[in-house]
């Protein structure tokens, strides 16, 4: 009775982590670029009261054993990098990355984040950065005389000036970088990824090579949540914690009838 409470109550730890996982994905429905997380769990320890396959009377063997289980935990988190859908917003500095690449993004340390959120905008010099402020690397300026800016889908940058509009002016090309496994790069907030031993090296290419996918002008990548997914997520995890309660109560009722026959 008393292991059945400690169990429960791992059962409502879960389920609170599910709850607080789904709570996450749901806030940021409309988060330019969002990866959805997905709540992992196992279960914990088994005491084997007596082994499967273990020996009987008169030489036959156990055929299932008698293992009681000690609960579950939450194994991870696991980011889903599946795309979110395309939205046209006319603005050319949005640009959205069509396969599995990320732009890189320097902070002011000098250290490259990645994101998927392609709401570029300009600062005081003409440079291309985050909605943070946050350089987009290779760094690239727009002119001042430049008065339409086009992206192709290789990541080509070019303006038209004042005064020369039937000339076009190439200012760069924007780089993509794609990671052998893009689960294992840390959420840092402000919809910026970090490089960890588990995700592996970036591979860095221009958009079209290697697998980094294409730029789309005009367009940004909306959240991968799906709404009502999310919804019935919540549902399971609330009834399953309310199971889990219910546990706990018919564990401590029936303590409290131990106890009182003692008595």
């Amino acid at each position: 009775m008393i292991k059945a409470l400690f169990t429960s109550a791992t059962g409502m730890s879960v389920q609170t982590t599910s709850i607080d996982n789904t709570s996450n994905n749901i806030a940021n429905v409309n988060t330019n670029g969002f990866k959805k997380g997905q709540a992992d769990f196992q279960d914990l320890i088994y005491v084997n009261q007596r082994t499967p396959g273990s020996d009987a009377a008169q030489g036959l063997q156990v055929p299932t054993g008698l293992q009681i289980g000690s609960g579950a935990r939450v194994a991870g988190i696991t980011k889903v990098f599946t795309e979110g859908a395309l939205v046209n917003t006319q603005n050319p500095f949005d640009v959205a990355v069509e396969g599995e690449g990320f732009f890189q993004v320097t902070l002011p340390s000098g250290e490259l984040r990645y994101t998927r959120d392609g709401a570029l905008r300009l600062n005081a010099q003409g440079s291309l950065v985050t909605s943070d402020g946050f350089l987009i690397s290779p760094q690239i300026t727009i002119p001042t005389s430049a008065v339409a800016v086009s992206v192709g889908s290789d990541g080509t940058i070019s303006v038209q000036n004042a005064g020369a509009l039937n000339a076009s002016t190439v200012l760069g090309q924007l780089t993509l970088v794609r990671f052998q496994n893009p689960a294992g790069l840390s959420a840092e907030g402000r919809n910026l990824f970090a490089e960890t031993a588990s995700s592996g090296a970036p591979l860095i290419a221009t958009p079209g090579q290697n697998g980094v996918g294409l730029t789309r002008q005009g367009f940004l990548e909306r959240s991968n949540v799906d709404v009502v997914t999310e919804l019935v997520n919540l549902i399971l995890a609330q009834r399953a914690y309310e199971f889990n309660t219910r546990a706990v109560r018919t564990a401590d009722n029936m303590l409290a009838s131990t106890t009182d026959l003692i008595r």
